[in-house]
């Protein structure tokens, strides 16, 4: 038996799984841990990650250590996505983690991240024809599925944290910001020239702003265990009325909302914004909310690549 552990530095959290492997290849979750280190803060156009995030950062590292090296037969995956990918220092902070927590982070490109996202949506979910957005901290990653098929694969540079810097969706939001915000979307997916393709397809939606967008009507629903998201969905207009309940408030009264939590509400709205955008863009009326993407993708990987005789569960 093996405990396989991933450690996951995104740009607005850094995440940890470990997941156990028994020798036949079958393989279940045992431990799921968060950080919110928001590593892409302050980042700006010149694409430099900051001391401060950086210290936040592997200080959480060192703490999933201190974790995961209770556990026996322990092989650790690390992986980091747009954040360390854009940044021009992205060598200073692998060396720096590499130096105090001893392992070689793997940086994913921006089709590569697609991939693992379709692969964790293909495993759990299995959608068969679907547009899947995975909404992060520093990018968005959107595939096509056609019959089970990944068919286009596309990443790009808008993401919770830079667009809610940028156009300063943190607390009260003017006019002018969101509109300006969503002219560049907008302009950002028209350049995707397969995303046409795709429309009236359901979205299939992950990442953490979707997550909170999935919490948030769970709590309004008033659902049992709001965070067992996994296959629910929402309608065209039940996303439209939620964010436009968001827009509406200052972030004081944002934080008051049941299903978000305190430290994503300056960011739920940029989080959020490429969804409201693409609904239109592709004609879709309905959401499916995903828990596997990136992390499930690698472990689908792992067991194929490892295990002769898998079991996926």
């Amino acid at each position: 038996m093996e405990n396989l552990v991933i450690l996951d530095i995104g740009s607005n959290s850094v995440r940890m799984a470990i997941n156990q492997i028994d020798s036949n290849g079958s393989y279940r979750e045992i431990k799921r841990i968060k950080n919110d280190s928001r590593l892409s803060e302050g980042m700006g156009k010149e694409k430099v990650l900051q001391t401060v995030a950086i210290d936040r950062t592997i200080n959480a590292l060192e703490n999933f250590q201190k974790i995961y090296l209770k556990y026996d037969s322990v092989n650790v995956i690390g992986i980091a996505t747009a954040a360390v990918r854009q940044a021009v220092n992205r060598n200073q902070f692998l060396d720096q983690v590499k130096q105090r927590i001893g392992i070689d982070v793997r940086v994913l490109s921006g089709n590569k991240e697609a991939y693992y996202d379709y692969l964790g949506v293909m495993n759990r979910l299995g959608s068969k024809n679907c547009l899947i957005l995975d909404i992060g901290g520093a990018s968005c990653e959107l595939i096509r599925v056609k019959n089970g098929q990944n068919t286009n694969l596309t990443s790009i540079p808008i993401g919770a944290v830079n667009i809610s810097e940028r156009y300063r969706l943190g607390d009260l939001i003017s006019g002018a910001n969101l509109y300006n915000g969503m002219f560049h979307i907008r302009k950002v997916f028209s350049k995707i020239k397969w995303l046409p393709q795709s429309s009236k397809q359901p979205l299939v939606l992950l990442g953490g702003a979707n997550r909170t967008l999935a919490r948030i009507n769970r709590r309004r629903q008033k659902m049992t265990h709001i965070d067992s998201i996994h296959g629910y969905h929402l309608t065209y207009e039940q996303v439209n009325r939620t964010f436009m309940s968001l827009i509406r408030v200052n972030l004081k009264k944002r934080q008051r909302i049941q299903g978000l939590e305190n430290d994503r509400a300056d960011i739920i709205v940029g989080g959020l914004l490429p969804l409201i955008v693409l609904l239109d863009f592709v004609d879709s009326k309905k959401v499916i909310f995903s828990e596997s993407g990136v992390r499930e993708g690698i472990i689908t990987e792992y067991v194929e690549q490892h295990f002769s005789n898998q079991k996926i569960k």
